[in-house]
């Protein structure tokens, strides 16, 4: 079943209801009722995709998340669109920075934050295929593909996907920073550095074994996210670090300020979210 809060063009569940009307139930702009008739549903065997911005998920819903979703570990996949900075130009009282942070906290709640979209097809049907409740993170604009179908079909919910091997540092990114970070990679091959990059599609459960081992064989850590560094993968990361591999370590994200109304790339580069962000981190830790 998938269900929607009225804005079902936007998030493009209007293309399930089209193939699925009698599964699709739009609730209107009643974020908190939507999430609350999705654990219904679950409760009852259905398994539900309930589908709205970030904004109004994470944070509008999220009592309802908490206390009837993650409580009852209840079978509802909460697909927040439109996250981060790509929503651009709908300005800072819809960007998301709090999401990761906000989800991960809930006990029994997996956190997947894709990076392109050959992954997000692929860990979304992982998703739904497992028990329980979910957050699918996914952004607005358009990003470069660079899973082929095969390397897509590799990827596996709560493991990390080495995408480039490296031994002078690691940089572990998510989501739309993947592509930067394998931007960063090659600017850093041209100083001599040799980094390793980590799609870490899986914030929660967090691959504890890929991290240890890139802290250990690589010596420094960059994390990079588009999100706010507080709470999310770079705060994931340095919870693993600091207790079974410390290394120095830099976190590249947004700097616990809010958003403005922007074009996703200028905003990108005034927030310090780019690849040329990276490099410098990278060389701040070596």
């Amino acid at each position: 079943v998938v269900m929607d809060a009225d804005l079902s063009k936007s998030t493009m569940t209007a293309e399930f209801a089209k193939a699925y009307p009698e599964r699709f139930f739009n609730m209107g702009i009643a974020e908190q009722n939507l999430y609350a008739a999705a654990c219904g549903l679950a409760l009852s065997g259905k398994v539900v995709c309930a589908s709205t911005f970030a904004m109004f998920a994470a944070g509008r819903a999220f009592e309802i998340i908490r206390n009837s979703i993650g409580y009852t570990h209840a079978n509802v996949k909460v697909c927040a669109t439109h996250a981060g900075i790509p929503v651009g130009v709908d300005g800072a009282s819809l960007h998301t920075f709090e999401d990761i942070a906000l989800m991960r906290t809930i006990p029994g709640m997996v956190v997947v934050n894709p990076s392109d979209g050959a992954s997000a097809k692929v860990l979304l049907k992982q998703v739904i295929d497992m028990d329980g409740p979910a957050y699918v993170r996914l952004g607005r604009a358009a990003v470069p593909v660079f899973y082929d179908e095969a390397a897509a079909s590799e990827l596996e919910l709560g493991k990390g996907s080495c995408l480039r091997e490296g031994k002078d540092l690691t940089i572990i990114a998510t989501g739309i920073m993947v592509n930067e970070a394998m931007i960063a990679a090659e600017e850093l091959a041209a100083k001599g550095i040799d980094a390793r990059v980590i799609d870490m599609h899986t914030i929660k459960p967090l691959d504890e074994e890929i991290i240890v081992k890139a802290a250990s064989e690589t010596g420094a850590i960059v994390t990079a996210e588009e999100h706010s560094v507080i709470g999310g993968l770079g705060s994931a990361v340095a919870e693993v670090v600091v207790k079974k591999c410390p290394v120095k370590m830099a976190m590249v994200g947004q700097q616990d300020t809010f958003g403005e109304s922007g074009k996703p790339d200028e905003l990108k580069a005034k927030y310090g979210m780019t690849a040329a962000d990276i490099v410098h981190a990278a060389l701040s830790v070596k």
